[in-house]
């Protein structure tokens, strides 16, 4: 059986500055595990920083892990996913990305 992780880093602040509202993040856990049936989430926030259109933005964000049997239809979902939270987060963009794991 092959895994793979999927992390999604969500901002906790609109490209405006203001709170994300917690209901979103709620509601994406869930969504997540009735899904897949489990989620890991890192609260600390991670920082970064990107430029769009010439202008740099920085954000703060937390990181959601799925660890999930690797599949065609799982990298579907996240693609759709992505699209799901770029509008519920008003973000230019969702960074979702997926790595192979070993169980050890």
């Amino acid at each position: 059986m092959s895994l793979e992780r999927y992390e999604i880093l969500l901002p906790l602040r609109y490209n405006d500055g203001t709170p994300v509202e917690p209901e979103k993040f709620q509601q994406t856990r869930r969504e997540l595990i009735e899904k897949f049936g489990a989620i890991t989430v890192e609260p600390q926030s991670i920082h970064g920083i990107w430029t769009h259109g010439g202008k740099e933005y920085a954000d703060e964000l937390i990181r959601f892990i799925i660890d999930i049997e690797t599949s065609p239809e799982a990298e579907k979902f996240f693609k759709e996913f992505k699209e799901l939270l770029k509008v519920r987060f008003q973000q230019i963009e969702i960074w979702i990305t997926a790595y192979p794991i070993r169980l050890i």
